[in-house]
């Protein structure tokens, strides 16, 4: 929808659904790179939703023409609340950056070397990738870089396909392995980043649970994001009580990284760097708490609106639910050797074995049958995923 601008409640559901998920994962790597760049395409990406939320409580209303429109409606108005609590909590992560709180420069070189990292490169004039489509670019297969939107000026397109062509002046937003981040800056005529601080020790006690709270807290919150759209989408229970485990995990990640602000402050050389810290905790549990918000109607059995299922139908990622079946490829072999994202296209959210939940599994992750795995990406990359898992894979159709 780059080209033409959405014009029903289901056009702006959609845009504004890409967009809140764009936005967490750039609000975050903003503050995990210092990048005030990115922390300004945050900015603009919430002004973008903030337009589109607004515009479709307007059409919503209009398109109210009894008090059973008006009732019906409210599941949308709904969720459109929801995202605006997600979009308002990243502008506060970015904010990190542009009012210059910042976080410890200590903890920087662990956070950079999370296991994906998300960034922007505006594209030069005669850069090698300009004129080209993604097709021919090849992003995940040569830099394990996935593209997850392109901004041209005010416009923009989310998940951009295969024939989407590269212009000179475009932003490149994009998610994958810190190694690839120089490669894809290279195709857009950028220069290399320079190397990360050095760490010369740890000027603060506990260092290292800070930095693993810190990507806990952000994995948490991204997985909730997109637990919360697939429980949307498949109307069911059991993925809206996995929002729930999420958000009160989020809660004790708070409380933790509280508690270690308070014990570092004596120890730091300004503390005023550790209110970052603080804002990012009270940002991302504001994050979590609004992905359950968004799960509210699908878990006490009430009914939505059709138009939020039509719109995450049609939403450029698909979310799937396949089951890795005995003997098929998947069957243990890691995530690493599969080569999901690379292959399919499809970004593993969680997996559940027996009881047991593991939200945005690392690479050494190794499939199990009967696994049940909740995923999001192309449609297609669903229909390899089911032939990777096997026969059968796939358990539960969006309806």
């Amino acid at each position: 929808m780059a080209d033409e601008e959405p014009r029903n409640v289901k056009e702006l559901l959609i845009e504004a659904k890409d967009a809140s998920e764009l936005i967490v994962d750039l609000a975050y790597a903003a503050v995990f790179f210092n990048d005030d760049d990115l922390a300004g395409e945050v900015e603009k990406l919430e002004q973008r939703m903030d337009s589109y939320l607004q515009r479709l409580r307007t059409t919503a209303m209009l398109a109210a023409r009894s008090p059973e429109d008006a009732e019906a409606m409210t599941g949308v108005l709904w969720v459109a609340s929801a995202i605006e609590k997600i979009g308002d909590a990243a502008s506060d992560i970015a904010r990190v950056i542009q009012v210059k709180l910042g976080i410890p420069d200590a903890l920087r070189p662990d956070l950079r070397h999370a296991d994906e990292i998300a960034g922007r490169v505006k594209v030069r004039e005669e850069a090698p990738a300009v004129g080209r489509t993604l097709r021919d670019l090849s992003l995940p297969t040569e830099t394990g870089i996935w593209l997850l939107a392109i901004r041209r000026g005010t416009d923009w397109e989310f998940d951009p396909d295969a024939d989407s062509v590269v212009s000179e002046g475009d932003v490149l937003l994009f998610q994958g392995p810190e190694e690839g981040v120089n490669l894809i800056r290279e195709l857009a005529g950028a220069p290399p980043l320079p190397p990360g601080p050095e760490n010369d020790g740890p000027p603060l006690s506990e260092l290292d649970r800070a930095v693993d709270i810190l990507v806990e807290m952000k994995n948490t919150a991204e997985a909730a994001v997109g637990l919360a759209y697939s429980t949307l989408l498949f109307n069911e229970r059991s993925l809206a009580a996995e929002v729930s485990t999420l958000e009160s995990r989020s809660d004790i990640l708070h409380d933790e990284l509280e508690s270690w602000v308070l014990r570092a402050a004596p120890e730091a050389r300004d503390p005023d760097e550790l209110r970052g810290l603080l804002r990012l905790a009270s940002a991302s549990e504001t994050i979590c708490d609004a992905a359950r918000d968004m799960t509210w109607y699908v878990e006490r059995g009430e009914e939505l609106h059709p138009v939020v299922q039509m719109a995450l139908e049609e939403t450029e990622e698909t979310a799937a639910e396949t089951v890795v079946q005995p003997g098929s490829q998947a069957d243990g072999r890691s995530l690493k050797d599969l080569q999901l994202e690379t292959e399919t296209g499809m970004f593993v959210l969680a997996v559940q074995r027996g009881r047991r939940w593991t939200y945005q599994p690392r690479p050494r992750f190794v499939l199990e049958a009967g696994d049940r795995v909740i995923s999001i990406g192309p449609e297609e990359g669903a229909e390899e995923l089911e032939r990777l898992f096997g026969e059968g894979a796939r358990a539960l159709d969006a309806p």
